[in-house]
């Protein structure tokens, strides 16, 4: 029987849904950047979902292009055959024919997970075809997260998502700090003091382990769902690119979620001054939610290894490369081009940033706000000062969510306990279609909702934080607006 605590229609359903404690509303539609519900109601999509709908739910020419391409084209050809197809070998060479950061050739998955595994596979592939097989030991980062299945877990540092399946995680991978300067850099450290400590951790690390057992490090160039649309202080990434040279270890850059646009330039290391990575993942943005669609981007050194040895990729999908969601992304991305959607998506960004800063910042609650382009995050806390975290289950952040949802707003908060800092926060990363009218309404519901899920914490001054005693929270007094 099922629990009390699961709803009636999650038990009698045959999907099994993700959650089982509320029913979950019916979309019916899409209209812009709204999802349209069964009831009628609009509800705006300020997060793209995950932040996968990038140009909003409603594209005829991206409609178009799948009927076409299922009228006049191959609906599905196998990776593993000696074919390929127009719509793959197009959407490669959008992406790569002037080699951004020296990458030439791509792999076209379905999830961002499946890309993880695949560039993980990838680097251990080339090391073997240079000759160091030994070389199998990734450094991945704390409170980061890669992806879903065993493989894409291994590298992560999500710890409530690893949890479940710990016996199945990898010995072959170790974790450095974050680039978190909003609670790990010291009050009287600079940035390139700051900077230089990770880097110091980073380098230590490859030393315990052994420079000739580091196949690569793995990181998101800006974070996403764990900490928050969390960019790295300048130079971080400059260090981390130095160091992996002079070890040669593969810099493995995780855009799934931050790439393609949504931080204002098509690849968001473009802003790190770096000359970009070994082996990048995209996603999510790349076929803007019309399709399942990710990649893996490599460089030319890698595929000149691989050339030199094997001579073929040791890695594959029955899925892999599907022609219509390729054709459906080639839509996606001559939009994207054709509409300067990404220069639209930096000046938004800055509009969407000077909103955020006045209406949001100065509420009592509210700790960081941060990101790029249009992906921001608001990070809660207790106590400005302190930077007190909540407890986890107060769920803060997942109530502010819930609330904006009544109101017609559609969020996405934290999901689930990542790590050493609780992290409460909601990610603001709408279309890159978005008006400035639109994102006028998005800032003020998210306010409202702020506010209404505040009150019961601005109310005193003490609360218990452990069963040991009482902590006192300096929580400025606020107005609180019913909703």
């Amino acid at each position: 029987m099922p629990s009390k605590m699961t709803d009636e229609f999650v038990a009698r359903s045959h999907i099994l849904h993700r959650a089982f404690s509320e029913r979950p509303a019916k979309i019916v539609g899409g209209d812009g950047i709204s999802l349209i519900l069964e009831n009628g109601k609009k509800v705006i999509d300020a997060s793209c979902g995950p932040s996968v709908s990038c140009l909003g739910h409603t594209q005829p020419e991206i409609f178009e292009a799948i009927t076409n391409h299922l009228k006049n084209d191959i609906a599905y050809v196998y990776s593993g055959s000696p074919y390929t197809n127009g719509a793959t070998e197009e959407l490669a060479d959008i992406l790569l024919a002037e080699k951004p950061g020296g990458l030439t050739k791509a792999i076209f998955v379905n999830s961002g997970s499946e890309a993880t595994d695949a560039a993980l596979k990838l680097a251990i592939q080339y090391w073997h075809e240079r000759g160091q097989p030994q070389r199998t030991h990734f450094i991945s980062r704390k409170q980061s997260y890669h992806g879903n299945t065993i493989g894409a877990l291994c590298v992560s540092g999500h710890e409530s998502r690893r949890e479940f399946y710990k016996d199945f995680m990898s010995s072959n991978v170790s974790f450095v700090d974050p680039c978190y300067a909003y609670r790990m850099k010291g009050e009287a450290e600079s940035n390139k003091d700051f900077v230089q400590r990770l880097a110091r951790q980073f380098e230590d690390e490859i030393i315990r382990v052994g420079p000739d057992r580091v196949a690569g490090f793995v990181a998101e160039t800006v974070s996403g769902t764990t900490l928050g649309c969390l960019p790295a202080v300048p130079g971080y990434f400059k260090a981390i690119r130095d160091i992996c040279d002079k070890y040669d270890v593969l810099l493995i850059l995780d855009e799934i979620i931050c790439g393609m646009g949504k931080t204002g330039t098509m690849h968001a290391w473009e802003q790190e001054g770096i000359s970009g990575p070994d082996i990048q993942t995209i996603g999510k943005a790349l076929g803007a939610g019309f399709v399942p669609l990710s990649g893996v981007l490599l460089r030319q050194k890698i595929f000149d290894a691989l050339s030199a040895g094997s001579g073929g990729l040791a890695h594959g999908h029955t899925f892999q490369a599907h022609p219509l969601a390729c054709a459906a992304a080639i839509a996606a991305q001559k939009i994207i081009k054709r509409d300067n959607l990404i220069e639209r998506a930096a000046q938004m960004g800055r509009k969407l940033e000077a909103l955020l800063l006045k209406e949001i910042g100065p509420l009592p609650l509210v700790g960081d706000i941060r990101g790029r382009g249009l992906f921001w995050a608001i990070e809660f806390v207790l106590d400005k000062d302190s930077k007190t975290a909540f407890l986890p289950q107060d769920k803060f952040c997942g109530k502010v969510v819930k609330i904006a949802l009544g109101m017609g707003l559609n969020l996405l908060g934290n999901l689930g306990h990542t790590g050493e800092y609780q992290v409460d926060h909601v990610l603001v990363c709408p279309p890159y279609t978005t008006t400035d009218a639109e994102l006028a309404t998005i800032v003020s519901l998210l306010k409202a909702a702020i506010l209404k899920t505040s009150q019961p914490f601005v109310v005193g001054e003490q609360r218990d934080e452990s069963p040991n005693g009482k902590v006192n929270v300096k929580v400025a007094q606020t107005e609180i607006v019913e909703i």
